[in-house]
């Protein structure tokens, strides 16, 4: 299949919402469905996520959109856990979600007995990578398999082939584990919080240095090995981008493509979200592969999808900053101005640039005029979170970004 071809995918778009605002982002550039977690049994423990009236709100929100909502609950359960975790599931099923995703043996079968009708869906947690698994889970009651990431688009293809009543749901960007299928011990270690309760540190990130005795030269120094000045980041994983794959994946049976990142910023989830719909709705790949570059993120690879890979470590650093800079958020658009509140400093004279949805995507304008929210002309916009009133040839819109590219 060329990559390149403009033809439309099918598959649902996943995205994550670490918060309330982030979830309106996610829909708002075109997402098919989200992937949130309430105050507990989270694994991204440091999100915002969401209390119980928002959970109530975001699946409102989703179905009056047409779109879905699925609950993570996917920790690796203790006893004390079980306390609680049967009325969650009840609560879930109560408002409606539309799954909740689980990793624990436990979790399932709680789940199957105080709310037979709720559907599930197996984390990638769970570390499933062979058909039997698969066929295993289906006869537990699970509905969709959260794929572990270390599979290959031919083993996915014979998942496919052998339980084809299942769906498969697959990662295609974001961030990646060290560790199989996210299963660390590294985080624990070395800071006392579990990446397997929610609390990861991503100490695999950290800038690591090997050090030697020297005992020779009657000081006992410790010489430092490093691997050039840049320093040696030995667990740092690069990011996924299967962009260039996404026909395989649909044709291999992934019904579902899941974007990672609860814990990015509302910009990093636009820009990333707009360019996999765009694509998907057979839009140019070049275009919606650049747009990958504009945001922070280490050196991209497929990982796994065809095969063996020894190239997945970023050695470098620990993230590059992207080709643009964020600079604020639409608030509102009328009588040709726009609305914004400042992320970024900005000024007169500059070039500001959409990132919108719509067919305003990608246009530019220079800012001749500005005030801030007294309604004084302002020359400068350095203040934080202040509402700036910008002119604007564009009717842009509430949920719509401002960036600028950087400077050389």
């Amino acid at each position: 299949m060329d990559k390149r071809e403009n033809k439309q995918i099918k598959a649902e778009l996943l995205a994550p919402a670490g918060s309330y605002g982030k979830l309106l982002t996610a829909f708002h550039f075109g997402a098919d469905a989200a992937y949130v977690g309430g105050k507990n049994f989270s694994l991204r423990t440091f999100a915002d996520n969401f209390t119980a009236d928002e959970l109530k709100n975001a699946v409102a929100l989703a179905h009056g959109l047409g779109k879905k909502l699925y609950v993570t609950a996917n920790v690796f359960a203790r006893n004390a856990d079980f306390s609680v975790l049967g009325d969650y599931f009840t609560f879930l099923n109560e408002i409606g979600v539309d799954g909740a995703i689980v990793s624990d043996p436990g979790a399932i079968y709680t789940a199957k007995k105080v709310a037979p009708d709720l559907t599930l869906h197996l984390s990638t947690q769970a570390n499933t990578t062979n058909k039997y698994a698969v066929k295993f889970w289906q006869e537990q009651g699970v509905s969709r398999i959260v794929l572990a990431r270390e599979l290959s688009l031919k083993e996915i293809s014979e998942i496919h082939d052998f339980v084809p009543e299942m769906e498969l749901e697959a990662f295609v960007h974001g961030a990646m584990c060290i560790s199989y299928s996210g299963r660390c011990l590294l985080s624990d270690y070395l800071d006392g919080r579990s990446s397997n309760r929610g609390a990861c540190v991503q100490s695999c990130r950290w800038r690591y240095e090997v050090r030697a005795l020297n005992a020779t030269n009657g000081k006992s120094e410790w010489l430092p090995i490093e691997q050039d000045e840049k320093g040696t980041y030995i667990f740092n994983s690069k990011d996924l981008n299967m962009l260039s794959y996404l026909h395989e994946m649909e044709g291999a049976g992934v019904s579902s493509f899941k974007i990672e990142g609860r814990m990015k910023s509302g910009y990093y989830l636009a820009t990333v979200i707009n360019a996999y719909r765009r694509y998907m709705n057979g839009g140019a790949f070049d275009l919606s592969e650049t747009e990958l570059s504009n945001v922070a993120h280490r050196d991209y690879t497929q990982a796994y999808a065809l095969g063996d890979n020894p190239e997945t470590v970023n050695y470098a650093d620990s993230q590059s900053k992207g080709d643009y800079v964020y600079i604020a958020d639409v608030i509102a658009c009328e009588n040709g101005y726009v609305f914004a509140e400042m992320r970024n400093r900005f000024k007169v004279g500059e070039k500001l640039e959409i990132l919108s949805p719509d067919e305003n995507n990608g246009k530019s304008f220079l800012i001749e005029e500005m005030y801030d929210s007294k309604g004084e002309y302002a020359e400068d916009g350095k203040l934080v979170q202040e509402i700036y009133k910008i002119k604007c040839p564009f009717l842009v819109k509430k949920g719509d970004y401002l960036r600028r590219q950087k400077m050389n």
